[in-house]
């Protein structure tokens, strides 16, 4: 007997034009009618056209974040929608230390939303240049 494809479990690929094509990934998938999971890939610091914006980890921390919030978007959500951050650093001392600004750029695209967070320091990202890479989860 052939058991009936469930629509909750069938994805929805969620790549914004505004995003560099994703290659041998999706930047988000979303499951189920009506309100939705979404579950977003890492993010890193690069335009649409995938260059690193600045060398620079608050810089490259804002467009990461900048580029997370716009898979939202396009899945239909907010800021607000995200639940779950983690951030992937190369260097913790380099996040400490750019902390003030890097809270200005968090503020500015993210409100007083604070969703859950885990902080992670990793010995390399694959693109090189990244300081940072963000993924999350959202609910939309």
């Amino acid at each position: 007997m052939t058991k009936p494809i469930d629509p909750l479990a069938v994805p929805q690929y969620v790549n914004p034009p505004a995003l560099a094509p994703p290659r041998g990934y999706s930047n988000g998938v979303a499951y189920g009618p009506g309100r939705s999971i979404v579950f977003l890939s890492g993010q890193i610091g690069w335009d649409a056209a995938g260059r690193i914006v600045s060398d620079r980890f608050d810089a490259q921390f804002d467009q990461a974040l900048a580029n997370l919030i716009a898979i939202v978007d396009a899945a239909g959500g907010t800021p607000e929608s995200i639940g779950k951050l983690t951030i992937y650093v190369l260097d913790c001392a380099e996040y400490a230390a750019a902390r003030t600004a890097i809270g200005e750029h968090y503020r500015r695209r993210m409100g007083r939303h604070y969703p859950a967070m885990t902080l992670v320091e990793v010995r390399a990202l694959l693109e090189p240049g990244a300081r940072v890479e963000i993924e999350g989860i959202a609910w939309v």
